[in-house]
């Protein structure tokens, strides 16, 4: 077997993993990465880009090793290389856990739940929920579930594809990184720009493809793809994010609302553009934009396994 096919079997028994068993609920290697770049940045800490960019590199190159060495011993082991690369999607994706705060968010706003709400918008995004009532909280979590699927499944697929597990380990990497240190603020606004810059890098490509997959699938929420492509071209540079406005104006215009605006953090607040032409989302919404998600992550993995396996037959 060409290792592209164990490499196709291997990502799509991931994503059927992530969809039966949701993330791993303990010793998850994402939060084992995170504590391990806690530890490499203390030493490493200085109020510069070079020192970030040392940082980077120091966090990301042991994990990256190990990733490339699983990937070549197992390469010639079908079984072997077909469950390595399982293991490792289910671990870096979390579509089910994306749709699944969504359709928690919707519950807590059909209860008029506004506390619990609140309380559980910091699982998604970093926005102060504080005085926000169901319209801005739903856009809150429609916006960050659009740009997760890009994020947390897309760019992982994407990167799977290409390069196999380290592939899948080093986007994670990055993205956790962008995560934890990507922050415009006193502490990391010069030290966590090689890590926003690399993440935003990686993710270019998966967030056009995020976006282009939601518009072609805007029916599944009763939606329209040309007017979904329509917006999405016209709004996509209206988001301060190069990435994150095609996801989030795909996502606008295929469920007919309308995303964008005032965001306010702990440490600011940021006037954002608007996006689509609609209403604001409700949990009505809310619930369309989490089947989006699910219908986004079947069609890219469905596209990724096609790829892999067509390409080792050409080359013969």
């Amino acid at each position: 077997m060409h290792h592209n096919l164990s490499r196709a079997l291997g990502i799509a028994v991931g994503v059927l993993a992530d969809r039966l068993f949701g993330d791993p609920h303990r010793h998850h290697p994402v939060a084992w990465f995170g504590t391990w770049a806690s530890r490499v940045e203390k030493p490493l800490y200085a109020d510069d880009r070079a020192h970030g960019a040392g940082f980077v590199v120091a966090a990301v190159a042991p994990v990256a090793l190990v990733a490339m060495v699983v990937e070549r011993s197992t390469r010639t082991h079908p079984v072997a290389h077909a469950a390595a690369t399982a293991v490792t999607t289910w671990a870096v994706l979390g579509a089910r856990s994306l749709a699944h705060e969504g359709e928690q968010m919707a519950d807590r706003l059909d209860e008029a739940d506004l506390e619990g709400a609140r309380a559980q918008l910091g699982h998604l995004c970093g926005r102060d929920p504080a005085g926000l009532d169901e319209s801005e909280l739903a856009r809150a979590v429609v916006e960050s579930m659009a740009e997760n699927t890009a994020d947390a499944v897309v760019a992982s697929l994407f990167w799977g594809a290409v390069s196999g597990i380290p592939g899948l380990v080093v986007h994670r990497c990055l993205n956790t990184l962008d995560a934890m240190f990507g922050h415009r603020n006193d502490r990391y606004g010069r030290f966590g720009t090689a890590a926003a810059r690399l993440d935003d890098a990686a993710d270019w490509l998966p967030a056009r493809i995020t976006g282009a997959a939601a518009c072609m699938l805007a029916p599944v929420v009763d939606g329209d793809p040309a007017q979904a492509w329509r917006i999405m071209r016209r709004d996509a540079h209206d988001h301060p994010s190069p990435n994150g406005g095609w996801c989030e104006a795909a996502w606008a215009g295929a469920l007919g609302v309308q995303l964008g605006g005032r965001n306010t953090y702990q440490d600011r607040v940021e006037e954002r553009g608007l996006l689509g032409d609609g209403p604001r989302p409700t949990a009505r919404e809310l619930r369309k934009a989490a089947t989006l998600v699910t219908a986004v992550t079947c069609a890219v993995t469905a596209a990724a396994v096609t790829v892999l396996t067509v390409v080792p037959r050409r080359g013969r």
